[in-house]
């Protein structure tokens, strides 16, 4: 499953709004710098979806705010 986030770093919250089809926004607490948004997305979608950490993964926009995140639903199972 592909799913298109907006993140918003540095909100003081943690917080997951649907946005639309396949398409979230995200508030987390981390400062996007040294990557420690990017784990802190990783680490609250997998508590939010129910799985590990290891299934999700950000294709595209590791330096934005903008990301695409596939979540491997095959694996799961």
């Amino acid at each position: 499953m592909i799913i298109k986030v907006k993140v918003v770093p540095k909100s003081g919250h943690q917080k997951i709004e649907e946005t639309g089809s396949n398409s979230f926004k995200v508030y987390l607490k981390s400062l996007p710098e040294g990557g420690k948004a990017n784990k802190e997305l990783i680490k609250f979608l997998s508590e939010k979806f129910d799985m590990p950490q290891s299934l999700i993964e950000i294709i595209k926009g590791k330096t934005s705010r903008n990301k695409i995140i596939k979540i491997n639903l095959n694996e799961r199972i």
